[in-house]
């Protein structure tokens, strides 16, 4: 079950979250997704809202703070005033040992609305979900919670970021989370996702030299399943960043498609990127701007 307070659907980079999402990410080492949990709190910094960090417990605190900070301690200030936050679940639910639903609920309300009260914008959570080994929790319990808590987003600053470790849950528990969160994250800084419906391909996002190969695939085969619709989109507005050869690429491709118009949905900056690599000399090209 969806939860429909929430503002993003589907898979999106970190940069895009924004307040009222519950999102799922997954990792499969202990270094993967460091440079997710940063800029998600790094992010909510700029946003003026206050950032909680529920880590895996088997961390020590400093180490989560150095993959937050790397190389500096720029942070003392967010520390400092409680802007930005380190904590467990096991703290989280005090005075209560046992995980519920109802308990993590009600502290998430409270923290939100202290966050507030505090003068911040809003309240952004990450929370390792290696919480659930860490207080003996039953994991049907806690799938009921992930795919109930719509209350918690609906019309509140709250965001949300649920980190599972695909090493540890079961493949099934992974599928039925993936599903049942919104919006789903990709799981590092600088990587594409490309997603193929009919008249539709939707690039997510970094496209750049390291993703180039990728991206001409994806967009290649977009054009090849699209040849039986009146008009094919090709949708960029999930791009965190578009490359000038991955425009280049881009605009070749459409060129060499003889079977009708070729839609492009992107934000400002790709337009004015793909005008600049000549897109006005592209006939059967539509450029919609839209804005995220």
């Amino acid at each position: 079950m969806a939860d429909s307070g929430s503002a993003s659907v589907g898979t999106i980079p970190v940069q895009h979250l924004r307040a009222g999402d519950h999102a799922f990410v997954s990792y499969a080492d202990d270094d993967a997704g460091r440079d997710v949990v940063s800029a998600f709190a790094w992010a909510g910094l700029v946003k003026r809202e206050k950032v909680m960090v529920f880590a895996a417990p088997h961390m020590e605190a400093e180490e989560v703070w150095n993959r937050l900070d790397a190389p500096g301690a720029l942070l003392g200030a967010a520390r400092e005033h409680g802007q930005l936050v380190l904590s467990s679940m096991r703290a989280l639910i005090r005075p209560q040992d046992a995980f519920t639903p109802g308990r993590q609920w009600e502290r998430i309300t409270e923290e939100t609305d202290r966050a507030l009260a505090e003068g911040y914008s809003g309240l952004r959570t990450y929370i390792d979900m290696h919480w659930v080994g860490d207080l003996g929790a039953d994991v049907d319990v806690m799938m009921h919670r992930e795919s109930h808590a719509q209350h918690l987003f609906t019309d509140r600053p709250y965001t949300e970021i649920c980190a599972y470790d695909s090493r540890w849950f079961d493949p099934g528990v992974l599928t039925a989370m993936h599903e049942a969160h919104p919006c789903r994250l990709l799981p590092r800084l600088g990587a594409l996702h490309v997603e193929q419906s009919y008249g539709i391909v939707r690039l997510v996002g970094e496209a750049d030299l390291a993703t180039r190969e990728q991206f001409i695939s994806g967009v290649r085969e977009g054009l090849r399943r699209g040849e039986q619709s009146q008009l094919l989109t090709v949708d960029l507005s999930g791009l965190v960043f578009l490359g000038v050869a991955c425009a280049v690429d881009l605009l070749r491709l459409v060129l060499e498609h003889a079977h009708g118009p070729v839609q492009v949905d992107c934000p400002p900056t790709s337009v004015r990127i793909l005008h600049r690599a000549g897109a006005d000399q592209v006939p059967h090209l539509v450029i919609n701007e839209v804005a995220r």
